[in-house]
């Protein structure tokens, strides 16, 4: 059976999986779409030493109509292929060197974004777009933050408990639907995507990677900042020349 959809997110940037090595055997993808988060059972697999997390075919609601003008209209957006998302930000370790802070399982941060897609690219893999971002953090349940709709201090890294950025996975309760940790707090992360208004459009141009005039997104943060700075909808942007102690970024890789 073919499935189909309203919109359609086609992987965008590199091909992600050709001259991927793994240590276990390739995990089959589901056979259909998932839609809702307590129909899809966590699967990781690991890729040249990184593990990541499978993210499956299926839709959501992207944005939030009662949040910030930036993100809204909420739209639905759908993805017809699953990929693979880091599992914890990328660290010192993975990445050769420290940010701001030393550590090797801390999260490197203090880097460009132009840095960060090339970290991903040499893997074979991209930046996540911003839609594939959210998706991975609230699912098709359109949860507020990656556990749920109501903020939990005990589940995530922030200036209420650290003042410093957390190794990696440090809080496993805070995990989303596919089992990616720290997706709220620890730092912000950047993804590949143009800051553009919504409705995500794939094709509009915001996923051009070679556009060095645009500000950049960068999601899911929330030192020094309001509570809703974790939340799975915020948006923060960029000048491509910005970077920051406490961004950094996770790398996909389509399946």
């Amino acid at each position: 059976m073919r499935f189909f959809y309203t919109i359609v997110v086609l992987s965008m940037g590199l091909a992600a999986c050709s001259g991927q090595s793994s240590s276990s055997t390739p995990i089959p993808l589901p056979p259909t779409p998932v839609s809702q988060n307590a129909d899809w059972t966590p699967v990781s697999q690991t890729f040249d030493g990184i593990e990541m997390v499978l993210v499956p075919a299926g839709c959501f609601t992207m944005g939030n109509d009662e949040g910030r003008r930036d993100e809204r209209p909420a739209s639905q957006v759908c993805f017809e292929r699953s990929f693979w998302i880091d599992r914890t930000e990328v660290t010192n370790l993975q990445y050769g060197s420290p940010g701001a802070f030393e550590g090797d399982q801390r999260p490197r941060g203090n880097l460009l974004w132009s840095e960060a897609r090339d970290f991903c690219a040499q893997r074979g893999g991209r930046l996540p777009t911003e839609a594939e971002w959210e998706y991975a953090g609230r699912g098709p349940d359109g949860l507020f933050y990656p556990w749920g709709n109501d903020l939990v201090g005990d589940f995530l890294v922030f200036d209420q408990n650290a003042s410093e950025p957390a190794e990696v996975g440090s809080k496993p309760e805070g995990a989303s639907w596919v089992g990616a940790l720290d997706m709220a707090g620890n730092v912000w992360e950047f993804v590949s995507s143009a800051y553009a208004r919504y409705p995500y459009d794939a094709s509009d141009g915001r996923e051009d990677l070679n556009d060095t005039t645009v500000e950049r997104v960068y999601r899911g943060g929330i030192h020094n900042y309001i509570d809703l700075g974790a939340g799975m909808t915020t948006r923060f942007k960029a000048p491509q020349d910005f970077r920051d102690w406490f961004v950094g970024f996770r790398c996909v890789i389509d399946a």
